[in-house]
């Protein structure tokens, strides 16, 4: 009896020892999951990862003990390609938190995987409103904008202006359908109507059947439900078609800074778009700014993709950190998230939802004249702000099964 006790002593000392060890690792690790290579490149890819390693530095996290390792890998915009890299990285390479994941095809897969991993996603990237609605997660937040939002600002803004007949051309997988779908139902409540809806290839280089259709319908607003590469390519052919010349108006409803900059100021003026971060609009994103514009190779300020993932790891690392380790439960820890405010320099004061949205303020901005820019990268004027807890889709008409009702 006396040898069985102390066999049950040592065992629950073993244990408690286990615990205690588990709750002080200080390990982490990060996968950056992104587009290194295709039309999203820009959004994300090399800055993305930049963006994580300064989290990292600006944590304060190394001095306390912690070891932080970034490993990133390029999806190329498939979903069974993110998926095999995403198994790879938690089966093998034991990485507890994904970030930027760009594409919601890709998004949605990961999304799934992550939850029956329990890892944790901090989605900066993909924008389709599913992954805090029918698509939601205990392991995942969506950081920087969704469909919804955009939809809701972008959209709205436009049928009040006198915009109430709408035709989109829309890139035909997952994130082109929301947006589509998102706006569509915007438009509609406003008191819109839409025409009609033309589908194009992901990564298209000729839009000129696509935009003659869309020039044919008389409609209004010709809204451009894609992104990246493909949004710049539908505004330089569109000027080529004559299409805001003729008098039908562009709807960028994804529009980032690096499209503009690469379309430069001449083709892009006048365009209206949401998002939710710009490098000038206080002292905070500049500073920020301007320290991520000397370390990337282009000079390029950050996109919002970007800045949200430097948002979201600072917030991760205030959690863990005030966890008293690394518990290596993707549940545990993204609850925790969501009990603390966020707070950083880039998007300000915040709070992370049920479903898992964080919410912040949306911006309207419109595409300044050429003679308006005062210097580089100096391009948008603000038009209107929506507060966070208006931009997004209201909790009473989520189909998150964590939301209570």
């Amino acid at each position: 009896m006396k040898q069985r006790i102390s066999a049950l002593l040592l065992g629950t000392a073993l244990a408690l020892a286990a615990g205690g060890a588990m709750a002080q690792d200080k390990t982490v690790k990060i996968g950056v999951l992104t587009d290194n290579s295709g039309l999203y490149s820009d959004l994300g890819g090399a800055g993305s990862t930049l963006a994580a390693q300064m989290a990292v530095e600006d944590s304060g996290l190394a001095a306390k003990g912690w070891k932080i390792d970034i490993v990133s890998a390029d999806h190329q915009n498939k979903p069974d390609i993110g998926t095999t890299i995403a198994r790879q990285w938690i089966d093998v390479e034991k990485v507890d938190i994904f970030v930027d994941v760009l594409n919601s095809g890709v998004a949605l897969a990961v999304n799934n995987l992550v939850k029956e991993k329990n890892a944790v996603m901090i989605n900066t990237g993909a924008a389709t409103s599913d992954l805090t609605n029918t698509q939601c997660s205990p392991n995942t937040i969506h950081w920087v904008y969704d469909t919804y939002m955009l939809a809701n600002s972008t959209g709205q803004a436009l049928v009040k202006a006198g915009g109430d007949t709408w035709y989109f051309l829309t890139a035909d997988y997952a994130f082109g359908h929301a947006l589509e779908r998102d706006t569509a139902a915007v438009v509609v409540k406003s008191g819109g109507k839409v025409i009609g809806t033309v589908r194009h290839p992901l990564n298209s280089s000729d839009f000129s059947s696509f935009l003659l259709q869309a020039q044919a319908s008389k409609a209004k607003i010709v809204g451009m439900a894609n992104a990246g590469g493909d949004t710049t390519n539908t505004i330089k052919q569109a000027a080529e078609f004559g299409i805001v010349s003729g008098g039908q108006k562009l709807a960028g409803l994804l529009l980032f800074i690096n499209d503009v900059h690469s379309l430069g100021l001449k083709v892009a003026q006048g365009l209206n778009f949401t998002e939710t971060f710009y490098w000038d609009l206080n002292d905070g994103t500049r500073a920020f700014s301007k320290r991520f514009s000397e370390r990337m190779k282009n000079k390029a300020m950050p996109s919002m993709v970007q800045a949200g993932v430097y948002s979201g790891l600072i917030h991760y690392f205030k959690t863990i950190d005030a966890m008293g380790g690394n518990p290596h439960d993707g549940v545990k820890v993204v609850a925790k998230m969501k009990e603390a405010p966020t707070d950083d320099p880039l998007f300000g004061k915040g709070t992370i939802r049920a479903d898992g949205r964080k919410l912040h303020p949306a911006y309207l901005f419109e595409v300044k004249k050429p003679a308006e820019s005062k210097g580089p990268w100096d391009y948008y004027k603000l038009v209107g702000t929506t507060p966070g807890d208006q931009a997004f889709r209201p909790l009473s008409e989520s189909a998150c099964p964590l939301v209570k009702k």
